[in-house]
């Protein structure tokens, strides 16, 4: 098995494999087949993204996703994964009105979807919140660094806690932390500065775009499968090419539909006495 040893991966064997500096291992998933096999290949942990909004509905960013769409797909994921920690974020405008509305919203992520954790962007001004749902029995992992839902509001896809802002990455992972995180998402920040981040906080830091130094990894699916279309971000290593295989094998079908070598004898029923026997 990869990664961590445990027949179901809980926040206590993510905290068990920083301590013993063993990597965690995490993907995205939006869909029971994907978190079936997923899960099979001995991946720790299952992020039911808001990036659900780009690869799976066409959406042009994360913004537009509602909870009830997050629900749908967690619970699917949920009820397919055995052993992965499933995690589901938070979309936009389901916790920023309240505390109380981010409780809320995270209750029906775990009662509708059967989830393990939240997440929620956001570093110093979301601690309180963080605690909140913390006190109320759901575990939270935290994501900082460039925070795709804040993406007008940092100017665009832009690397976080470069010179002067390293202090201030530094007060987020320490805030969530503080708040009762079990784990923080590092989203596009600078090598050196998230391995120092990993040093300092007693929770995993997960990575993407962050370097090696940090607790673990994770990538969107289908950028880390080529499963996307267009143009991977500079972090994304491809470890296969399903979006070309699947290319060739409709065209290799629709050319055996239109030249009626599909399907063949084999593949079709015979008679009524044929399929009785």
């Amino acid at each position: 098995m990869h990664g961590i040893d445990a027949r179901r991966v809980r926040t206590r064997h993510l905290a068990q494999a920083k301590a013993q500096g063993t990597k965690i291992t995490a993907l995205t998933s939006y869909d029971a087949l994907t978190a079936a096999i997923f899960d099979e290949a001995g991946i720790d942990l299952l992020l039911v993204g808001d990036s659900a909004a780009n690869v799976v509905l066409g959406q042009d960013s994360t913004l537009g996703i509602t909870l009830d769409e997050m629900i749908t797909m967690a619970r699917a994921v949920a009820g397919a994964a055995k052993r992965a920690f499933v995690v589901c974020d938070l979309p936009f405008g389901s916790y920023e009105e309240s505390d109380a509305q981010a409780v809320a919203s995270s209750v029906r992520l775990m009662k509708e979807a059967g989830v393990a954790a939240v997440k929620i962007e956001g570093g110093v001004e979301m601690a309180p919140t963080i605690r909140r749902i913390v006190d109320a029995g759901i575990p939270v992992v935290a994501h900082i660094g460039y925070t795709p839902q804040s993406e007008h509001a940092l100017g665009g896809h832009v690397v976080q806690g470069r010179g002067d802002a390293a202090e201030r990455l530094l007060a987020d992972a320490a805030a969530v932390a503080e708040a009762g995180a079990c784990a923080v998402v590092l989203e596009m920040v600078p090598a050196e500065l998230a391995a120092r981040v990993t040093a300092e906080v007693a929770v995993p830091t997960i990575g993407i775009g962050a370097g090696a130094g940090c607790d673990g990894q994770i990538l969107v699916w289908t950028d880390a499968f080529g499963l996307g279309r267009g143009r991977a971000p500079r972090f994304v290593r491809r470890f296969a090419q399903l979006g070309e295989d699947l290319l060739a094998a409709a065209r290799t079908y629709a050319d055996e539909v239109e030249a009626g070598t599909f399907p063949a004898a084999a593949e079709s029923f015979g008679d009524s006495k044929e399929r009785d026997k």
